[in-house]
């Protein structure tokens, strides 16, 4: 039987509650599936932990986090702390550090999801978004001068390597590849950017020549948004940079239903170090406390850690349990429920009991 040790970081907000429950509806899969066991460490680096010891986590934490096959990610950011000190405190320096160059982030309506869209259901919008995770527009890299002064200035330098935007550009078409549409959109703004979004449009130019079998498009970031709005069916995987997959990835959210039910992981494909999965929701401190934060995209999360772990039936056992709970109706208040977070994460747990397989 093989035994997975999962790094857990709850970390702020909400984080707390739905790792907690993802802990617990994947318990519920590993019993039922019987071929797998978790080992799970917990860690509390948060904004609380950096309030007592002045840093989010301690200066070997990676070398712990490398000793787990995959990390369970909550979510980081406090209103009390500027967010590029939390964002840059905890979470980029685990996906820096472990080179997960891959954000993959997948949209679909659930059953018994509500889309905001008009006349779109479930099976009308199933996306995969790849967004480049380690440069872009994201790097890093700039500064400020003059502070102050009337001559003050800050730059933010975008960086895009022939050996960054080549990866994300053959894993965005063997995703693709591996998808019934085989249908890539490269996601671009070189009409305005003359420098770096043309070396972008470049490198996936010459990328597609080794997938002959992956229909592929080029689309401006703003008529991508139109797009996804309008003609979701003409959709299937998508990749972008650092900056628009973001922006892209949380419009998608919305338009399945809520950034509740959205899952991601930080990938490393060549596997050197463990990637690590979070909802995108964020720390959602208005809610948090409440007991009714959405779980359903921490289970999700949980279901793409799985099956990066080479547990696809049990991967796939659980999304069945997630999409009949929704189905359903046992949902939370962002989508229109009446439950709980703790109803929903016991109604996903007996699904996991009850499903024939």
């Amino acid at each position: 039987m093989a035994e997975y040790r999962i790094a857990s970081i709850p970390a702020d907000g909400i984080g707390p509650e739905v790792i907690s429950a993802g802990l617990e509806v994947l318990e519920a899969v590993a019993a039922r599936d019987g071929g797998f066991t978790l080992k799970v460490d917990h860690y509390d680096w948060s904004s609380n932990y950096y309030r007592k010891h002045g840093h989010f986590m301690p200066p070997d934490a990676l070398a712990w986090l490398r000793t787990a096959d995959a990390i369970y990610f909550g979510a980081v950011g406090d209103p009390d702390i500027k967010d590029d000190v939390t964002l840059w405190g905890l979470r980029l320096p685990i996906c820096q550090g472990f080179d997960q160059y891959a954000n993959v982030r997948p949209t679909r309506i659930l059953p018994g999801v509500t889309s905001p869209l008009r006349d779109v259901g479930p099976g009308d919008l199933d996306w995969v978004i790849i967004r480049e995770n380690s440069e872009g527009e994201y790097a890093g890299h700039g500064g400020r001068a003059h502070r102050g002064l009337p001559e003050e200035v800050a730059t933010e330098t975008a960086i895009f390597t022939r050996r960054g935007v080549e990866r994300i550009m053959r894993y965005a078409f063997q995703i693709a590849q591996d998808r019934p549409a085989k249908h890539l959109t490269v996601v671009t703004k070189s009409n305005a950017q003359r420098h770096g979004m043309v070396f972008w449009d470049e490198i996936a130019a010459l990328v597609s020549h080794d997938f002959p079998d992956v229909r592929w498009e080029r689309e401006l970031v703003d008529a991508m948004t139109m797009r996804m709005v309008r003609k979701p069916q003409s959709i299937d995987t998508v990749v972008a940079t650092n900056l628009h997959a973001d922006i892209l990835s949380d419009l998608a959210a919305a338009l399945a239903g809520s950034l509740g039910v959205a899952p991601t992981g930080n990938v490393d494909p060549e596997r050197r170090s463990p990637s690590m999965f979070e909802p995108i929701h964020g720390s959602a401190f208005d809610i948090t406390g409440k007991g009714i934060a959405n779980p359903v995209a921490t289970f999700w999360t949980g279901a793409m850690m799985l099956e990066h772990l080479g547990e696809k039936p049990a991967a796939a056992l659980l999304m069945r349990a997630v999409e009949q709970v929704c189905a359903a109706g046992i949902l939370t208040p962002d989508l229109g429920g009446k439950s709980s977070t703790a109803e929903v994460t016991k109604a996903v747990c007996d699904a996991v009991r009850g499903i024939n397989r």
